[in-house]
């Protein structure tokens, strides 16, 4: 877990930061739809699981941003070089289970470990991360249901900070595949520019999706 420590008195988002930082509810949420046709096409054709390529694909969508990579420690904040998706698996007794897979930007070997890690959670329900660890993106998907608004809970002491991606069930509109997509940040660390961000790479790595 590489991380280095942000220059406070030298950060650009120094006062942004302290003044959110002492909100009560410090995080924002926003809500689109992704066109996901040509992503859904490749990975009919290709057969790749859905639910671990979009998985992937939002994991490397964040990687690239460094808001998303940020996590706030006590009165500091520290940048990550990777973070990691935790995510939500259902299992046979209709109870989730947490699972986290180490990013890596190889979708074979992340799959691989991705499709391990989801089958022991299913035998041995955990709702645990590492301790110690803010590395991660808590991802979930609600696939019942094609929300148009979703508030993730949070811990607020201490902060939590981790950015929480969660996606509904995709439908068809003018022709098109749609998958409502929820992004959940902490203000002090992000503002509404680099969710716009995050929603542009992700869009864009849908449009020309290549797995293989």
């Amino acid at each position: 877990m590489k991380f280095q420590y942000i220059d406070m008195e030298n950060w650009i988002r120094k006062e942004h930061f302290h003044f959110f930082n002492q909100f009560s509810y410090p995080h924002f949420n926003i809500c689109v739809n992704l066109d996901i046709t040509n992503y859904f096409k490749y990975i009919k054709e290709h057969d790749i699981p859905f639910f671990i390529s979009i998985t992937y694909l939002a994991s490397k969508a964040a990687n690239g941003i460094p808001e998303f990579r940020q996590r706030i420690r006590e009165d500091k904040v520290i940048e990550h070089e990777v973070v990691s998706p935790s995510f939500t698996v259902m299992t046979e007794s209709k109870l989730f289970s947490y699972c986290t897979v180490d990013y890596i930007d190889d979708f074979s070997i992340f799959k691989a470990r991705a499709m391990e890690s989801m089958e022991k959670v299913k035998k041995n329900i955990s709702l645990e991360d590492e301790p110690g660890r803010d590395d991660f993106l808590y991802i979930t998907s609600i696939p019942w249901i094609p929300f148009t608004s979703m508030v993730s809970p949070i811990q607020m002491n201490p902060v939590d900070s981790i950015p929480r991606i969660s996606w509904g069930k995709y439908f068809e509109e003018n022709g098109r595949m749609k998958l409502p997509l929820s992004i959940q940040m902490h203000h002090a660390l992000a503002d509404g520019l680099h969710a716009g961000e995050y929603y542009n790479t992700l869009q864009e790595l849908l449009e020309h999706p290549n797995f293989i």
